[in-house]
This record gives structure tokens, C-alpha cells and sequence, in this order.
């Protein structure tokens, strides 16, 4: 392979400022393996997935496994580590939140750091939602992370933690730093990390006086402050998004590996979409040239605890890169069913054969048992869990109906009251309507502000009347989505209305698609052409609550589910939404709409607080015609 080459004038001057003090790490050939994760977001448990496999007939067909889950990352990491010298450990950022493990577990992040010590990481670096609890929060994520042997490093070379932060070096000297080095076959190795700016000041919630420095400007500071140490191999270990990744390096030199998080991508060859796993977003790993046109290796591990990249990465004896390569190991079991989640049989025992062969041959498919000690630590996080789906959390004094759409259509899933409500045939679901509600008043409260929202009519599933649990408010979402703002024009927030009601009353149509919608509100004629069924678009003030006329050139913030964000539901015109316009905020549908029963008032008798129903106004379907 062809010598990646650093630029002369750079090793003249490392070779200076080692002469100078510094200790020259160079004359010795280094193989380095890299085993890396990043954005788990509390996502300890594994899941169901079904896969395209050959199981020995003409034709891949639909295989489900077990996938996932963090004592399978725990038992991957420990494997091939065993198998390799020179091992590092890297999170890339985001183990919190995105499941009741984060919060509903014990106390915020508990489970994520017991998970996390399992692995015992050689460094990891803050994510924007390691913020999500204020500086203080974060000050108790690390220090249950520092709690066992581990000692974790925890790392940002672009955070500076304001005067009165419970992280600030007066008040925690030492619990995050920009770097770290450590040393393998003998060769120091600096890592630095990142935490991408912008979105966690304006999406998170860092102390108000803590900021984030620009990330190119920080890292090759943090570099430079290394080289001067005599330190040749330098890693940054970014939360910052993999095409942000690459307009950093560019800008950047002196780095050889750049191991990435916080855009969720996954990496890897073709074969992982045709295999069922998802859509890959380039290859593992991506080659970016630096200022100098030094090519640099650059990866991530996609999300949730599914992947465990390994990065195979030779140094040779002046320090240069010669090969970098690798897999991103897929962690599956070998229970293998012949069919969808919902609907499989088992193999027979030649099916059996010919699924394993067909895993092996990808490649990218790791067969992994969950390790027995990182599944006892999650089982009393587990049990915590089991616990609070048992817990009331809310009364409803009046059934909040459920309707997929208004008029005629759909009408299943309330009791027969419901159904014949005239309210509910002209403006649709009332839990429906809730749950969009609920994410417009917690995003304003909590992650940046939204003027409307959306929410599939096919999203919400259930009804609710008189106690209701935390398992009843789970099933209302229990599809796991996690929601996303994207800044839309009036033009596309229209569009998006007749996307959604041309899926419900087009050819093929379904109920699902259905927009609800909160901060906004229409008419309705379903017996129109496409394009032409939304009348008397409305947005409402978050300020003033006043309703005006949507504005088709005026860009609003929309929060929306990840599904439907990515064109879930027919909803082209948000999939087609660029890069540069969307954020994934992170959070879980469900916890979302957990912070908004938490925020109502209280039931005098019971102390719960009380879901009601909505005011007409805030309805988005104002008025429907031309049910079925």
C-alpha cells in the first residue's frame, strides 16, 4: 500500500521541538486496533431484527435474530480485543439519553456508566447529550463512571465550563480534559475530543456561561500542544457528525485517525443495505485528506449499542500511517427464526446451516453471545424498568379518544362513546392531538424551541381513561422514535400537510399518515386533488398565542418523529429536507411525552397529574370534509 506521507516541514519542526524537551516516540513499527462505539443512548437492551439471508433456497429470505443490546458490545469489545495487541477502547460520545434505562433506572445515567465500566473505555468524549442535565448532571454522569476501578478519561478540548459550573477546574480539577495519552507496545498515543458546538449550546442544556470553541480551531491546538510532547500518533475522537468530520480534517494536520459520533452513520459496504441492516453512508474506513493532503482514517460505529467498529491501523517506524482498515462487526445471537419478528418459524436443521453460512459470508455479521457479568449488572437496571412501567403516573378523568382520522375513517381503538363524538369525527384523536401537544410545550422547554410539530395518526396507539400507568403511556408510542427538528419554509410545512393527507387518501392510502400537528392548524377536504386538500393554514405564537396565516417563506422549526423526519409515512417532502436543516435531538417520543404529564397539574385526590383533553383551538384539523 502506498506510504501516507506527512509534509516535510511538519516532521522538521516536530523533530525541533523534540530536540527541545520533548520525548521522540519514534523507531519502533506499531500495530494498533481500535475498538470503538458511540451514541448507545441508553440503549442497553437488545431487540428483534430481521434480516435478508440465504437459508439455502434460491432467494435471501426474511431471518430474525436477536441484535444488539450492551452486554453483546461489552462481550464483542472483550473478544476481539483478546485477539489483537495494542487494543484501545473508544466511545465516541451520547451514552445518555434516548431510553427509560437513562432515566427511569435509578438516578440519570447510573445504568449507562455501570454498562460503560463493563467495557472499562480507554477514553471517552462528551456528546451533546451529556449535557442534557445541566453541568451539574454531567458532573454525577462522570463521577458514577469514576466510581469502580475504571477511571474512565473523559474527554473536550473545545468545552470551557463557565465561572459558576459544578464542572468548572476550580470545582472538578481534572474530570474532563482536552487529551489524554496513553501508551501501546511501548509508543505513546495522544486522543483528543470533541464535542460539536452549535448544536449542544442551542439543543442541550449546558450551563448558560458554559461554551464550546470552535472544533477545527481547538483540536489542532490540542494537536500541536501533543506534537510538542514528541507524540506522533495523534486520534481525535470527535461527537461532531461524520460530514462535519470531514470539513474538520480538512482544515486540520498532524492527525492520523479520526474515530467519530453524534450523525448515528453507519459505515461499512453495499452489502449492509441488502442485507437488511441499514443503508450505509460510506465506506469503514473513509479516507479525507487534511490541510496538507495527508489522508486520514476516519470512522464511526452507527448507534445503539448495534456495532462495534474495529480499526486496524500500522504506524511505522517514523510514526507514518501505512495501512488502516477494518470492520464494522454487526452484533447478532444464532437463535435464528425463518421470518419477520411478528410472524416466523424455526429452521430446519439445513435452513439452520445455510443462515450461518450466509452470516459468516458477509462478513460484517458477527455472531456474539451477551456476556454473562454485563447482563448481571443490567438486571437490576432491568428489574428498576420492569418497576416503573408498574408505576401510576397520570389520572384521565375523561377518555382522550382515539382516531386515526376524522369523519368516518379509522375509527377503531375508543370505546363507542368516543367513536360517535362529534368532535372527534371533525377534528380527529384526542390522544392523538395530546401527544403533539406534548412535544411542541417539552420542546420549547427543554431542547430549543419548536413553533409546530408533527405526529402520525398511525404513531399513537391506544386510548387513555382513569389511572394510567407508565406502561399504558408507553404504549401510547411504542415504537421507540426519537425526534428531530428540522427548520422547514411555510412552503414545505404545506407540502407536508398534503404529503401526509395524498398517503391516507390517495391510491393505496392508509390510515397511519394521518398528520397531527401542534402550533398549527388547517381544513380539510379529503374529496380534493392531491396538493390541493389543505385550506386555512394557521400557526400560532408560541409568545402571544395569536393564530396568523403560515407565511410560505418564512422558516419555522418543526419537531418531528425520526420516522417521519425520513420520509416515514410518504412524508417526501421532510425526507428531502438537506443535512443543513435537520437536527436529531435525541430523545425518545415516549420520555417526551413522560416530561409533559410530569409538567400538569395535579389531581387534588390522588396527587397524579390529570391528562385532559385539549381546547378546540388547539386542534389541527379545524374542520373535515369528505371522509370515507
Amino acid at each position: 500500500m502506498t506510504m501516507w506521507r506527512k509534509g516535510l516541514v511538519a516532521v522538521a519542526v516536530a523533530g525541533v521541538l523534540a530536540g527541545c524537551g520533548g520525548s521522540d516516540d519514534h523507531g519502533e513499527p506499531l500495530d494498533l486496533t481500535i475498538l470503538h462505539i458511540n451514541d448507545h443512548h441508553s440503549t442497553l437492551d437488545s431487540k428483534a431484527r430481521t434480516l435478508k439471508l440465504s437459508a439455502g433456497g434460491a432467494a435471501a429470505q426474511d431471518v430474525t435474530v436477536d441484535a444488539g443490546g450492551f452486554p453483546r458490545v461489552t462481550a464483542a469489545i472483550a473478544e476481539l480485543a483478546a485477539a489483537s495487541p495494542n487494543v484501545l477502547k473508544l466511545h465516541a460520545g451520547d451514552a445518555q439519553t434516548g431510553t427509560l434505562y437513562f432515566n427511569r433506572a435509578g438516578a440519570d445515567g447510573e445504568a449507562d456508566a455501570a454498562m460503560m465500566n463493563t467495557v472499562c473505555f480507554d477514553a471517552f468524549t462528551l456528546g451533546n447529550h451529556e449535557f442534557d442535565k445541566g453541568d451539574s448532571g454531567l458532573k454525577a454522569f462522570i463521577d458514577r463512571l469514576h466510581a469502580g476501578s475504571c477511571k474512565t478519561p473523559v474527554l473536550s478540548a473545545n468545552v470551557q465550563f463557565g465561572a459558576g459550573s459544578a464542572m468548572h477546574p476550580s470545582r472538578a480539577p481534572g474530570l474532563v480534559n482536552p487529551s489524554t495519552v496513553v501508551e501501546r507496545g511501548g509508543q505513546k498515543i495522544g486522543i483528543v475530543g470533541l464535542t460539536v458546538a452549535s448544536k449542544t449550546k442551542a439543543s442541550s442544556s449546558p450551563d448558560a456561561d458554559t461554551t464550546f470553541e470552535d472544533e477545527a480551531v481547538a483540536a489542532q491546538r490540542e494537536i500541536d500542544k501533543l506534537r510538542q510532547q514528541g507524540i506522533h500518533k495523534i486520534i481525535v475522537m470527535s461527537h461532531i457528525g461524520y460530514a462535519y468530520d470531514k470539513q474538520v480534517i480538512a482544515k486540520l494536520t498532524d492527525v492520523d485517525v479520526v474515530v467519530g459520533g453524534d450523525s448515528h452513520t453507519l459505515l461499512g459496504p453495499e452489502a449492509l443495505a441488502t442485507t437488511g441492516v441499514g443503508t450505509p453512508g460510506g465506506a469503514y474506513p473513509t479516507r479525507v485528506s487534511d490541510k496538507n493532503g495527508k489522508s486520514v482514517c476516519l470512522v464511526q460505529a452507527w448507534e445503539y449499542a448495534q456495532v462495534v467498529g474495529e480499526l486496524k491501523v500500522s504506524f511505522d517506524a517514523k510514526g507514518e500511517v501505512t495501512s488502516c482498515n477494518g470492520t464494522p462487526h454487526v452484533l447478532i445471537g444464532n437463535d435464528y427464526r425463518i421470518g419477520t419478528a411478528t410472524a416466523n418459524t424455526a429452521p430446519t436443521d439445513a435452513q439452520r446451516s445455510a443462515i450461518a453460512a450466509s452470516v459468516a459470508a458477509t462478513g460484517f455479521l458477527r455472531v456474539t453471545a451477551p456476556q454473562a457479568a454485563a447482563t448481571a449488572v443490567l438486571q437490576p437496571f432491568k428489574d428498576k424498568v420492569a418497576s416503573f412501567n408498574t408505576t401510576q403516573v397520570a389520572v384521565a378523568p375523561q377518555e382522550l379518544c382515539f382516531r386515526r382520522v376524522p369523519g368516518e375513517l379509522g375509527s377503531g381503538g375508543s370505546s363507542p362513546a368516543c367513536t360517535a363524538e362529534g368532535s372527534v369525527k371533525q377534528r380527529g384523536g384526542d390522544i392523538q392531538q395530546l401527544v403533539a401537544q406534548a412535544y411542541l410545550e417539552v420542546a420549547n422547554a427543554k431542547y430549543g424551541g419548536a413553533d409546530i410539530t408533527l405526529q402520525s395518526g398511525g404513531g399513537v396507539r391506544t386510548a387513555l381513561q382513569g389511572t394510567v400507568t407508565a406502561a399504558q403511556a408507553i404504549a401510547v408510542l411504542p415504537f421507540g422514535n426519537m425526534l428531530f427538528r428540522l427548520d422547514v419554509t411555510g412552503q414545505e410545512v404545506k407540502s407536508m400537510l398534503e404529503d401526509g393527507l395524498q398517503a391516507v387518501f390517495g391510491p393505496g392510502g392508509s390510515t397511519g399518515p394521518y398528520p397531527y400537528a401542534a402550533g398549527i392548524r388547517f381544513d380539510v377536504n379529503a374529496a380534493a386533488a392531491n396538493g390541493a386538500r389543505v385550506s386555512g393554514i394557521e400557526v400560532r405564537d408560541n409568545a402571544t398565542g395569536n393564530w396568523m396565516a403560515l407565511d410560505l417563506a418564512k422558516t419555522y422549526k418543526l419537531f418531528v418523529l425520526s420516522f417521519n423526519a425520513t420520509g416515514g409515512d410518504g412524508y417526501t417532502t421532510l425526507k428531502n429536507v438537506p443535512a443543513a436543516r435537520r437536527l436529531d435531538i435525541g430523545v425518545l417520543d415516549a420520555d417526551v411525552f413522560f416530561s409533559y404529564i410530569e409538567g400538569l397539574p395535579k389531581d387534588g385526590a390522588t396527587g397524579l397529574p390529570v391528562l385532559s383533553r385539549l381546547s378546540h383551538e388547539l386542534y389541527s384539523t379545524k374542520s373535515f370534509i369528505g371522509g370515507k
